[in-house]
């Protein structure tokens, strides 16, 4: 069921490469807290954004190398962050496995909607106008969710509906997709076992 505690559905992992170096500690049935730091502030608020939303802990600290590229560090954040979130879960027993969110920011709306079915695809229908956020491509939001849905194994499907401000929108999808993996990753009384025919995800 992950570390830190007896229960805790919680997770550390650390990630250590050429191109930067990651400790994370990720509690499922958190409050909201977070401590983040990844050299990219632009970064560090959508990650607290989907934090507080989700109402997960999370610890993380990111060095990577910005001077070359900010590519490898918000990939490999969500390279460590899927691995947190399939290590806490455990064998995701009892957990409602389906979540979905629409959310407005603004001028605009995200659509986003997971399976954490072990079975990684990600769907990402979001076209903005302006691709910056200040030195932030927001390009780099796709790169982040396809490692967080193959090292998490989650079927994600995210859809921006509308939307002319790239901070609106981007802040939309990470507020929308920590509610849905909230929404997914809660205990649900009702269910004994996993959520599914086979027995297993």
């Amino acid at each position: 069921m992950g570390e830190s505690g007896e229960g805790a559905r919680s997770a550390t992992i650390r990630r250590n490469t050429q191109e930067t170096r990651i400790e994370l500690q990720l509690a499922l049935d958190g409050s909201g807290e977070y401590q983040i730091e990844t050299g990219i502030p632009f970064f560090n608020h959508m990650l607290e954004s989907f934090t507080r939303h989700g109402l997960f802990n999370l610890q993380l600290h990111a060095e990577g190398d910005l001077a070359v590229d900010l590519h490898h560090t918000v990939e490999d954040v969500g390279i460590v962050l899927g691995q947190a979130l399939r290590q806490a879960r455990g064998d995701a027993a009892g957990i409602r496995r389906y979540g979905a969110q629409i959310l407005p920011m603004a001028d605009a709306r995200a659509e986003v909607a997971v399976d954490v079915s072990n079975r990684a695809f990600l769907v990402y229908r979001v076209q903005l106008a302006n691709p910056r956020v200040g030195n932030f491509d927001t390009s780099l939001v796709e790169d982040f969710l396809y490692a967080l849905a193959q090292n998490g194994g989650l079927d994600l499907h995210v859809n921006l509906a509308y939307g002319q401000s790239p901070h609106h929108a981007v802040e939309a999808i990470f507020k929308g997709l920590g509610r849905a993996l909230r929404q997914a990753l809660e205990l649900d009384p009702r269910q004994r076992g996993v959520a599914s025919v086979k027995g297993v995800l």
